[in-house]
């Protein structure tokens, strides 16, 4: 009982001193960027109209995500055609797509020399801007609907099939089953919903970098860019990352009770599909779902048409950056690997609440946020030169954290339930449990947090933009490329940022699945 007792006591202890270390990091930049902070005076009138516009560009962008992906979600829930596997698939790439990319894809369309503004010149048409907040609002409503589409249809395949089945039975029209099925649902849902896309748009940065600016279209993250890299206003700077903090941390709090259960009690999970009305309602469900699939696609496909020819021709400057971006996603998936499975076995094994907020700390941070305040404690100590790669491995790893617990910590929980007792009798420790226990068992959702870790830290333009390092990453080399007015090589880089952001969380994902 003792040796047990001790085991377990010494599991417990590994994830938490990973647990305590997230936390002083995670802390102690905080604490620095609040220590640098000038108070709140030192703001000046535009770093008040750029939190003004953070939350105004968050809400419209919130609302327009969660209102469009109803009548899309409602599609896809009561229509069954070829393809609708794929297009479902479809809608969680976007997540794992680099932002620098899909921006490209929205300049090839939307852009001066775009396909939209030809026509709109051929017709006699005035044309469209995407810069300004249309192109933040738009921007982030193209990676945000995917998002909203999927939570929403999972409201709608959470209706018990008998639900259905009884309306059906009473003969119910359309408005019937929208008033007692679909709107008790979307009230519980799309709050949430709203509030999830919300807290995404307040830390966005590659979109206002790209697309924003100017006084009128400045958010929180980029105003931290601009005082620490042009003006390097350090105090002005951590004032602002102690709003956007604030921002956040509110926002979180009101999302733990804003959601309404919508109470339609237990089904039996028989496959059973909505209602599927015809007429007028056909139509329309199938425009929606073809405007959806084009206003995801079209873009993507504009870049690739434009990017793959140019990928031979590519400056030897994109392969040396990507080839080093490779390396620092690849490391920075391991650490977040590492850092999720430890802390899931330790939860698994223990009830430790204050180990899985810890590893959900990184969500009231953004990345610039922290690399400021880390700057700011380590500048006395190294060059910035010298900190922008540590430094961006790090933070992208502590920031995919949150999803690989979130993904490994109910299987790490099912295996300890499963065959802990049985390990524990047969004195399973160590190397060998983990090599033939943990592991195995845990190896698609490790794999799944693992490329979805080395996707996002493949497609990162944030921390790196700060320290402005002579070794740039793929997605600053694209960046770099598009403000030289290179739009040829900055398709062809987008393509080769876009296949190896694929490719890694693809190999990672199948290697999980194959374990």
């Amino acid at each position: 009982m003792a040796a047990g007792i001790f085991r377990l006591t010494r599991a417990e202890g590994g994830g938490a001193a990973a647990a305590a270390a997230l936390a002083l990091l995670i802390g102690g930049t905080l604490l620095a960027v609040a220590w640098a902070a000038q108070g709140l005076s030192g703001l000046g009138p535009w770093d008040w109209r750029a939190v003004w516009f953070t939350l105004w560009q968050a809400a419209v962008s919130a609302t327009l995500s969660a209102g469009l992906a109803v009548p899309v979600a409602r599609a896809l829930a009561r229509r069954r055609f070829p393809g609708r596997a794929a297009l479902v698939t479809l809608l969680g790439a976007p997540f794992i797509l680099p932002v620098i990319v899909a921006i490209m894809g929205l300049i090839a369309v939307l852009g001066r020399n775009g396909a939209i503004n030809a026509a709109l010149r051929a017709l006699g048409l005035p044309e469209v801007s995407i810069y300004g907040w249309q192109g933040v609002i738009l921007a982030h409503v193209f990676f945000n609907l995917p998002l909203s589409v999927r939570l929403v249809l999972q409201g709608w395949q959470a209706i018990p099939a008998e639900r259905f089945r009884l309306a059906a039975s009473l003969g119910f029209a359309p408005r019937d089953v929208a008033r007692h099925l679909e709107r008790p649902m979307l009230r519980g849902v799309l709050p949430g919903v709203w509030l999830a896309v919300f807290l995404v748009c307040l830390t966005s940065f590659t979109v206002a970098l790209a697309l924003g600016g100017g006084p009128r279209a400045t958010t929180v993250e980029l105003a931290i860019y601009q005082a620490f890299r042009f003006d390097f206003d350090l105090g002005r700077a951590a004032s602002l990352g102690l709003v956007q903090i604030g921002i956040c941390v509110a926002a979180m709090a009101l999302a733990r009770w804003i959601a309404i259960p919508a109470g339609f009690g237990a089904g039996l999970d028989a496959d059973h599909r909505p209602m599927a009305p015809g007429g007028w309602h056909r139509i329309s469900d199938t425009l929606v779902i073809t405007a959806a699939a084009g206003f995801l696609i079209w873009p993507m496909a504009a870049v690739i048409a434009r990017g793959l020819p140019r990928i031979p021709a590519l400056p030897p400057e994109v392969w040396e950056a990507a080839l080093r971006s490779v390396v620092m996603a690849l490391i920075s998936a391991l650490l977040a690997m590492a850092l999720s499975l430890v802390l899931a076995l330790s939860l698994a094994r223990g009830r430790m609440g204050w180990v899985e907020t810890a590893g959900m700390l990184p969500l009231i941070a953004s990345p610039l946020v922290l690399g400021t305040g880390l700057f700011i404690l380590l500048r006395g100590w190294f060059a910035p030169q010298a900190l922008a790669l540590p430094v961006t491995v790090a933070i992208n790893a502590v920031m995919a954290l949150p999803f690989g617990l979130r993904a490994l910590i109910p299987a790490a929980r099912t295996l300890h339930g499963d065959y802990g007792r049985l390990a524990d009798s047969l004195d399973l420790r160590g190397w060998a449990r983990l090599r033939l226990l943990t592991l195995p068992r845990l190896a698609r959702p490790l794999g799944f947090a693992g490329g979805l870790a080395a996707a996002l830290a493949m497609g990162d333009l944030g921390v790196i933009t700060l320290f402005a390092s002579d070794r740039p990453t793929l997605p600053l080399q694209l960046y770099q490329l598009m403000n030289a007015y290179r739009m040829d090589d900055a398709s062809g880089c987008a393509v080769l940022l876009m296949a190896i952001s694929f490719g890694l969380f693809w190999m990672f994902d199948r290697g999980g699945r194959l374990a």
